[in-house]
């Protein structure tokens, strides 16, 4: 069961298509490992072992792209038949009829669905914890946050409790638990993954993407998530193998524009000083590096305000009724949403396109933009944000994912991979950003990176 675990996920797909293992087996070495490890971590609270064998038994998947290998869901994303809370009470015992559209392209690219990993109340803020399942904890140390929103399918990842798993990311929810994990993931430039579109079909700040150990198993996974559909607002045409095709040739980068803080935060120096290492490693490659960054100066208007909106949209006309049920955070979320006015508004629809512009111009100079994924390692999992025990208040909660949300107005597709480990073992990851639109070329690149950082993406922790 062990020997299986350790495997990347290319490695357990090749053996489903040629027969030698079944997804059964796959689901008891999965069930072993989530026994030993579960109870420390916390990553995969709800599980639906049992949908998964019937899925799985009733299927001829040898031929498809996942062929029957078990996908963890982030409890933000609805399954069909399976408890999806969204990290909240208000929705503790919610069992939605329908799958979202993301989870029926899986199962029909042979993705067997067999858990829900943990995030925050509505995916608010990079610390994984809510009144429904507790926190869940990073396994390189289980005393520090997994990071979040996708905090649960990150440590899972790297306790070896998936070997692929769904996440999404509005100011870093796929980037900041990749980097305090040790994993990777992709967010997809506007249109790649198709998912339900809510309230907001032309949304193009909040994308779904695929989280994985490794590049090559982050583009198999990216492969079987993207695709058009007729359903949503912004979609792509998609070619089958068309990430890891990229993935498999790596190619070098010729000149990358580097910054340790984007011009918007302040950057730790346990953090800059993994990065700039990287960046040497980088350098001795004969790639071309300049220390510069677009201009991301507006970007708090150009975030801030579509975010707020969106809360009031969800949650304003209730919003009486649910304050004494959802975390401060949330309530803020919404009274800022709910207080804007038409001058703020027209501003930030202005100053949005501004950024656009100015990030997709800069681009034209550089092959990739790189920057670290977050301004501190994984920070004490008890802290609801960092500053908080310092007397930070709600209304600054994010504001040190500002080297995400910044990336995110930009509406680049990012990679996040890891490049390093500070002095107490913490994982440091990266950002790495490619043109507009440039998802494949941005896989080609990044699979290059990592031979180079040298990041073991098969080593197992707890």
């Amino acid at each position: 069961m062990d020997d299986l675990i350790r495997k990347g996920a290319c490695d357990i797909v090749a053996l489903l298509q040629a027969g030698e293992i079944s997804t059964d087996d796959t689901l008891d070495a999965l069930a072993a490992r989530i026994e030993a490890v579960e109870p420390e971590i916390n990553a995969l609270p709800t599980l639906c072992f049992e949908r998964a064998r019937e899925r799985g038994r009733a299927g001829d998947f040898k031929s498809s792209l996942l062929a029957g290998i078990p996908i963890a869901i982030k409890d933000l994303t609805d399954v069909a038949g399976v408890r999806t809370t969204y990290g909240s009470m208000l929705h503790e015992k919610h069992v939605p009829e329908n799958s979202d559209l993301l989870v029926e392209r899986l199962e029909k690219n042979g993705g067997v669905v067999y858990a829900k990993s943990n995030t925050p109340e509505f995916g608010s803020g990079g610390n994984s914890f809510n009144d429904v399942f507790g926190v869940t904890r990073n396994p390189h140390d289980t005393t520090r946050s997994a990071g979040g929103s996708s905090g649960g399918a990150a440590a899972a990842l790297a306790s070896g409790t998936a070997w692929l798993a769904q996440g999404s990311d509005l100011g870093g929810s796929l980037r900041t638990p990749a980097a305090f994990c040790g994993v990777t993931s992709l967010r997809p430039s506007p249109g790649v993954v198709t998912t339900n579109s809510g309230l907001s079909p032309f949304n193009v700040y909040s994308q779904k993407g695929p989280m994985a150990r490794n590049i090559a198993d982050l583009a198999l996974f990216a492969d079987a998530l993207a695709g058009p559909s007729a359903l949503v607002g912004v979609s792509k045409p998609h070619g089958i193998d068309d990430f890891r095709n990229a993935a498999a040739k790596p190619v070098k980068p010729l000149k990358i524009a580097y910054s340790e803080d984007l011009g918007v935060t302040r950057t730790s120096a346990e953090v800059s000083e993994v990065c700039n290492r990287a960046m040497e490693k980088l350098g001795a490659e004969k790639i071309a590096i300049e220390n510069t960054h677009p201009d991301l100066g507006m970007m708090d208007a150009a975030f801030d305000v579509p975010r707020a909106l969106d809360y009031a949209m969800s949650y304003g006309a209730d919003l009486d009724e649910i304050r004494d049920i959802i975390k401060p955070e949330n309530i803020w979320n919404i009274e800022f949403g709910l207080q804007l006015g038409a001058d703020e508004i027209r501003r930030s629809l202005e100053v949005q396109g501004q950024v656009f512009n100015n990030a997709a111009q800069f681009m034209r100079q550089f092959d990739l933009l790189v920057c670290p994924a977050t301004i501190v390692p994984a920070y004490p999992v008890e802290e609801r944000y960092p500053g908080f025990s310092e007397g930070v208040p709600y209304a600054e909660y994010y504001r040190w994912l500002a080297i995400c949300c910044a990336i995110t107005t930009t509406t680049l597709p990012v990679i996040t991979l890891p490049c390093g480990k500070t002095g107490a073992g913490l994982p440091v990851g990266l950002q790495i950003i490619g043109k507009p639109h440039g998802d494949l070329e941005l896989f080609a690149f990044a699979s290059f990176l990592e031979r180079v950082f040298g990041w073991d993406g098969g080593q197992l922790l707890v």
